[in-house]
């Protein structure tokens, strides 16, 4: 915020305040600063800047031409703001160096540019979700704008949220964060902000587009109104997206980018200056053709022949590597046949894992696939952080790093592997065998080394014997960062065992025998050790559906031979795996076990000739996550409650004549009295035309 003349910063930050809350109207309820203080760090995530860490400093001598190009300096120029409407776009082919450009470029600018605010994302498609979203990407910039100018704080008050809904684990939605965006860029008032948005091509092109169409229109209100909000993305050329104003700078061709080629390998290419040795740089840069990544890869290979004495084949090494990246990938990985199952499994790891893992997580998974003999306690004195690093740099032959973040993960060194690997089949050439079905069977082989490091005897070395102590105990969450440090990769393998599976089966990969064997006793017992809320815990009775449909399995339901059995009600909170689906809006789920539900029919049934689908009217009622079943009341009762969306299932319910219609709960209400009272028509219709046959099937006389 840049005071008036003679005004001071504080009289500065009340002004502005008064101007929001004018812009906003007069209805707005304040938030106090507590209330706005639990909502700004509900924006929090973890990895919230992992990308940006792990993105290597720009050598010494490196990027500085940014500064000095024409499009650049015309970005920054305020006077032009109505001409490109603040928005500058760098693009690139794949490992030309973007994020690093941008890195410095970002850097520079909060080094140079005191009087600006300066804030910034960087798309990680080797992230965990929300480092690859524009959901992600608002929590982000609306956080770091509203810590950098407080007194923009007040846009929460737009939300009319009351202050029971003001929680912690406030649920943001893309519009929602939009707005408040927006607002507080059309409050900035004199204050500038300059935004730098890396790695567009890494998030799902439809939310790129749409997040690209918000800055065109913020950026266009921001120039209308004098306000200075400049923005630049950074991409790869596809996908292209065009923008009506703007600048561009495309880094193929551009001098300064071709002589940072030049000093980093006068500075990183250590064989010499020699007249041999500068013959090899000279025919590196050619070869290159402006790909970095390229550049930084052969420079370690050259690096290591010259290590050992091998000079004189230097030259000779650099003509059999391939010119093209994702070939010399292949190459990498090929080159030897040194643990090649360990390559590949840890390779398949960073790939196909539900989240990215830790050091220590990635460890344990690869050496439960490649030796299960030995996976035992962590012992970190044995098994050292560095140690583990190492492993990771010779399983994945130097394609894998761990992020600089708190929260350390394990990711690919650029996104172009992942490329290599995926779209360019590179995995299935070089392993044959997965060719076929590369993601069935990597779904199968890390389910596999789930199931072997939950056989392991956990509970003796943490102590248990019986009961676990109640979830939100202290003593609870001490035993869950026991079992953390003693065990890993142990709550990623109890929690996501299912979710391979689910997977290897929508891949055509049969879990038949999965299902029917697996370990639910000892399963239980470890996920309500890992539970941090007693009501979530499961009761030792749960059927295995129950928990398909609550973490929404929908191929494991499919396998499954009894899941038509999906309203039988249980001792769970939810009942029946259908409520269990309903309550936490598993929707892929919902619709196996209404499949089921169909192929299950009596068959003289009217419904034979329609395949049902559970999806209805939005506006009906959800059971939501804190719904508990009652035993006094029906299954029919609740789903006549729901209205709409549960009318499928209340067809094929009906139409097996198992059901009373007219079945009274301990409050005196039939089904039909529910959806009456809820205003469900199509459900009241239904109820009443079925009265008919079912009185004569229970030999009731009608009323």
């Amino acid at each position: 915020m840049v005071p008036n003349y003679g005004e001071g910063e504080e009289n500065a930050f009340r002004r502005l305040r008064k101007e929001i809350n004018e812009s906003l109207g007069s209805e707005v309820l304040s938030l106090d600063s507590d209330q706005r203080q639990i909502l700004l760090d509900s924006l929090r995530f973890d990895q919230i800047d992992a990308r940006q860490m792990t993105i290597r400093n720009a050598h010494a001598k490196t990027c500085k031409w940014l500064l000095t190009k024409p499009e650049y300096i015309d970005w920054l120029d305020t006077t032009k703001l109505g001409e490109h409407h603040g928005l500058l776009w760098i693009k690139g082919k794949p490992g030309t160096g973007k994020s690093t450009l941008m890195k410095f470029s970002l850097a520079n600018a909060r080094k140079t540019m005191k009087d600006r605010t300066v804030i910034s994302f960087f798309f990680n498609a080797r992230g965990a979700a929300m480092e690859k979203s524009t959901i992600g990407t608002y929590q982000s910039l609306l956080l770091q704008l509203l810590e950098r100018l407080p007194a923009l704080q007040c846009v929460f008050d737009s939300l009319g949220l009351s202050s029971l809904s003001i929680r912690p684990d406030h649920q943001w939605s893309i519009e929602s964060l939009k707005s408040l965006l927006e607002q507080a860029i059309q409050s900035l008032g004199q204050s500038s902000v300059i935004c730098f948005i890396d790695a567009l091509d890494e998030c799902e092109e439809e939310q790129v587009r749409d997040m690209v169409q918000f800055f065109e229109r913020v950026g266009e209100l921001a120039a209308l109104a004098g306000i200075r909000f400049q923005t630049c993305f950074s991409s790869r050329h596809y996908p292209h997206i065009t923008i009506k104003k703007g600048l561009s700078l495309v880094l193929e061709g551009q001098e300064g980018h071709s002589q940072d080629i030049t000093d980093y390998l006068e500075s990183e290419l250590e064989i010499g200056k020699s007249k041999i040795a500068q013959q090899i740089r000279r025919e590196l840069q050619e070869k290159a053709s402006g790909i970095f990544m390229w550049v930084v890869l052969v420079v370690g290979i050259l690096n290591k022949e010259h290590d050992r004495g091998r000079i004189h084949a230097l030259r000779r090494r650099l003509q059999e590597i391939p010119g093209d990246l994702h070939t010399l990938f292949r190459n990498i990985l090929t080159r030897d046949s040194h643990n090649r199952d360990e390559l590949a499994l840890c390779i398949q790891w960073v790939l196909f894992a539900k989240q990215p893992l830790s050091p220590e997580q990635l460890y344990f998974a690869v050496l439960s696939g490649v030796e299960p003999e030995a996976v035992s306690k962590w012992d970190p004195d044995e098994v050292t952080k560095e140690t583990i690093e190492l492993f990771i740099l010779g399983s994945s032959k130097g394609l894998a790093e761990i992020t600089k973040s708190k929260n350390q993960t394990v990711q690919f060194i650029h996104e172009s592997v992942r490329d290599f690997l995926l779209k360019d089949n590179g995995l299935g050439d070089i392993w044959p065998n997965l060719r076929s079905n590369l993601r069935g069977q990597s779904h199968e082989r890390l389910k596999h080394c789930c199931l072997t490091y939950m056989s392991m005897d956990v509970f003796t070395p943490l102590g248990i014997r019986e009961e676990l102590p109640k979830a939100q105990s202290q003593q609870a969450a001490k035993l869950r960062q026991l079992a953390n440090d003693m065990f890993p990769f142990l709550e990623y393998a109890v929690q996501s065992v299912l979710y391979h599976a689910d997977l290897a089966e929508e891949s055509d990969v049969a879990q038949g025998d999965f299902i029917s064997g697996f370990p639910l006793p000892s399963w239980i017992k470890l996920a309500n050790l890992f539970e941090r809320h007693q009501v979530r815990r499961y009761t030792e009775k749960i059927s295995l559906l129950y928990v398909f449909g609550e973490r929404n399995l929908p191929s494991l339901i499919r396998a499954h031979p009894s899941a038509a059995s999906c309203l039988e009600v249980g001792k769970e909170r939810y009942g029946p795996p259908l409520f269990a689906a309903l309550a936490t809006q598993s929707e892929q789920a919902l619709q196996a076990f209404v499949d089921a539900l169909f192929k299950d029919q009596l068959p003289g049934s009217s419904l034979n000739k329609t395949q049902p689908c559970y999806y209805g009217d939005r506006g009906d009622r959800n059971l939501g996550l804190s719904f508990t079943f009652s035993n006094q009341r029906g299954v029919l009762s609740y789903l006549a409650e729901l209205g709409n969306k549960a009318i499928a299932i209340v067809k094929l319910l009906l139409d097996t004549g198992k059901v009373d219609v007219d079945a009274k709960d301990n409050s005196g209400r039939t089904p039909l009295s529910w959806a009456a009272r809820n205003g469900h028509e199509a459900i009241v219709m239904l109820l009443r035309a079925y009265r008919p046959y079912l009185y004569a099937f229970y030999g009731v006389r009608s009323i």
